[in-house]
């Protein structure tokens, strides 16, 4: 391995323009949910579509995944993979609750 890895300096107006951007982006979720959608899961998705959006900002830009190696990368993947994995386990017990009538519902 080589001991001197190259780094990558990222201008401080990358950072500004990302940083803005969340802000922005802040402000359209807390004007979308005064909204009516036509249905709540509607809200929720668009609320979580621009959560999701804006974790993916940070991930790539302040934690410098956009600029690290390979490895890097596919680590954040097999996280994201194992956070999916996780909630779709936890939605299964939700899911399956009545198959056995739960008793008080």
């Amino acid at each position: 391995m080589d001991s001197h890895a190259e780094h990558h300096v990222v201008p401080k107006s990358v950072y500004f323009a990302v940083f803005f951007t969340l802000i922005a982006l802040t402000w359209v979720t807390a004007w979308i949910s005064t909204k009516d959608l036509g249905s709540s899961s509607l809200n929720v998705a668009v609320a979580l579509s621009i959560a999701v959006f804006k974790a993916s900002l940070v991930v790539m830009f302040f934690m410098h995944v956009k600029y690290g190696t390979k490895l890097t990368k596919m680590i954040v993947c097999i996280g994201i993979v194992w956070l999916l994995m996780l909630l779709f386990i936890a939605m299964m017990d939700i899911w399956t609750r009545t198959w056995m009538g739960v008793p008080g519902r």
